[in-house]
This record gives structure tokens, sequence and C-alpha cells, in this order.
């Protein structure tokens, strides 16, 4: 009898373990927010960091409402970078994220799984090659290469029985969705390219993305993360941006390696891996002096699921940054003329032969006396 016992509990124990699995995701993009951007200019310094908050119940198979897998997920995430100007064409990011928590609700509350901690560091240089500023236009066109370093967990595993007889522990591998990182090394190539109208405070841009996915030690292979962005932004009142993107996202199915069963090891179903999405995300921002303040959030447009997955409902991203100086850019005066350089010393001080707005912040020029 105590034999039947225990076998009717392993197998309770196995059905526990088996739902805990589903919707398993195929990771995205660790970058949260600020990934639109060029270079800074020679010797600046940009400190930023950006709240992500994730919350979802709805789950789609195709591009059609299906059965809710669990009762919700959500995640906050802390993503913070420091980029440093090199030259006036090359800058260099450090970058890293920090999850307060990712949590995993099960159906009527039941297998909850929940994690912290580090995420990942991303190394990510970036260089101009085209720049063109005038009074009426700007161009520029980047390219970024960067390498992702997982530093979280991604085989933390959970309690799920406890054998009332002899006391061993029984634990399985918590779900893809729920670790701080996919635990693989990733290449980053990225391209940005804006044409700004500084007369009309007005620019258009777009950035891409693509993230080459590396293996894991569970032999799990995410798959590739691929998107592209369309970006209008409007200044007001000198201070106050508006920008509406489009972005299209691709994430492919998930690999396993040969002879691992990632079903029977770890409870993932590739089939419900891979995705396509279209999303809207309107975005405001506030600048302050050298600080700004952004805050933005993703409406789905069009998405579609391979098999029954987690579909997106509420991602907003709220962020603050700060720029400076390490050293005062110096401003050349052809004696016995005037110069006109930005306020607020946009591009590293450049000057100006005459009176116009400034191509990066779209302000008045000020006029600077030469010396005699």
């Amino acid at each position: 009898m105590r034999k039947l016992i225990t076998i009717i509990l392993l197998l309770f124990a196995s059905q526990k373990i088996y739902s805990q699995g589903c919707c398993s995701g195929s990771s995205g993009s660790p970058i949260a927010g600020g990934a639109s951007q060029g270079v800074l200019s020679n010797r600046q310094v940009e400190l930023s960091s950006n709240f992500q908050y994730i919350n979802s119940n709805k789950f789609k198979t195709g591009d059609r409402d299906t059965t809710s897998l669990f009762d919700n997920f959500n995640s906050k995430y802390l993503y913070s970078k420091i980029a440093y100007g090199i030259t006036k064409d090359l800058t260099l990011s450090i970058e890293s994220g920090y999850f307060f928590n990712k949590t995993q609700i099960g159906q009527n509350k039941i297998d909850t799984n929940s994690s912290s901690g580090m995420g990942d560091l991303i190394i990510f240089p970036r260089y101009d090659v085209y720049y063109s500023s005038t009074e009426k236009r700007k161009i520029e066109l980047t390219l970024g290469l960067g390498y992702k370093i997982p530093l979280g967990k991604h085989n933390d595993s959970t309690l799920v029985y406890t054998n009332p007889f002899t006391g061993q522990k029984y634990y399985t591998t918590m779900p893809p969705i729920v670790q701080p990182t996919n635990g693989s090394q990733d290449i980053l190539l990225y391209a940005f390219f804006l044409r700004g109208f500084p007369a009309h405070n007005f620019r258009v841009f777009a950035n891409a993305l693509y993230i080459r996915k590396g293996w894991n030690s569970l032999g799990e292979k995410f798959g590739d993360y691929k998107s592209i962005g369309l970006f209008a932004s409007k200044t007001f009142f000198k201070s106050l941006g508006i920008t509406c993107q489009v972005k299209g996202e691709i994430i492919n199915k998930m690999q396993h390696a040969e002879n691992i069963d990632l079903l029977s090891l770890y409870n993932v179903d590739i089939n419900s891996t891979g995705n396509k999405k279209i999303l809207f995300v309107p975005q405001i921002s506030y600048s302050y002096k050298s600080f700004n303040f952004f805050g933005s959030c993703e409406l789905p447009l069009y998405e579609y699921m391979n098999h029954a997955q987690m579909s997106t409902k509420v991602q907003i991203t709220m962020g603050l940054s700060y720029r400076f100086f390490i050293k005062k850019p110096s401003c050349d005066i052809p004696a016995g003329g005037n110069v006109y350089i930005c306020p607020m010393k946009c591009d590293g001080g450049r000057t100006y032969d005459k009176p116009g707005k400034c191509p990066e912040c779209g302000m008045d020029l000020m006029l600077k006396k030469a010396e005699k």
C-alpha cells in the first residue's frame, strides 16, 4: 500500500512538473528602451536607465486568441547603460539589466514560479559611417556591433514535490520565460539612419536590430531576433518631444541540441516558440538642460504565434538619461570675426559662421564674439 501511495504521488508530481512548461517564449531583445540612437559627441558621456513593466494574461495561436495556459505573467526590469564618445564618430556603451521580478502565476494560482537578479551584460560599440549637418538638414548613418554575455541564471530550479516517506525532494527547471537570461552568448548587429529637418524641429529615422543567439548549457538555442523600427518625431516648445514608432519583430523558433529532448527534460515545447509582431509605440519625452525624461508603451497591431503563446497586453517603459562632457569642448573663433554656437553645446561645441538654429536640438544659435 505504501508503494502504491508513493507511485500515485510521483505521478501527481510529474503532472505538476508538466503543467509548468507552456509558452516558453523565444527570448526577444534584452535591450529595453533607448535602442534607437546614433553616436555621442567626442568626449561626451551618457548615463541612462529605463524601467520596463510587462503584464499579460492573453494567449494566441496564430493570430487568434486562445485558452490561457496560465493566469498571469509579469516582470519589472531595470535596464541601465553608460556610453562614452571615444571620438566624434565612435561611441562605446556598456549596458546591463536587472529583474526585480519575473513571475509566472499558474492556473488557479497553482505552480507559481518567480525569479529575480541580473540579466545580461552588453558591450555595444557604434560608429557613424556618414554624418552631415547644416541649418536645413541633418543626415546620420550609424552601424553597431554588440556582444551579449549572460550574467544571470538560466537553469534555476524549483521544488515541486517532497516524498513524505523518504524526505527526498524533487526539482524541475523553471520555464525559460521566468529565467533572468537565456544563458547564451549572443551577437548584436545594429543599424540606425536619421534624416532631420532642424528648421521644423522634425525628424524621421529608422533602426534595425538582429541578434544572433548562441547555445546555452542546457542544449537550448533560442530563436534569433530581428526587428525594424520606423519613427517620426517632432519637438514642441524646444523641450517637449512626441515620437511615433511602428516596429516589426520576428523571433525564430527554438532549437535543441542533438539527443536533448527539451520537452521531457525541461518541459519546453519548441513548437510553442517563435512569433511575428507589428507594434505601434507612442513616446513622449521632455528635456531639461542635460536631462531627458521619456515614457512609451507598446500597442500590438498584429501578432502571429506559432502554436499557443503569451501575447502582448501591457508593456510600458519609462526612462531617464543625462549627458555631459568629460572635457569642455574648445571653440575656435577666427580673429576679427563672430561665430555662433548652440547654447546647449550640441555637436561637441561646433561653431557656425552665421545665425540660425542648432541642427541637433533646434534652439537658436547664440552669438559669441571673437577675440581681437
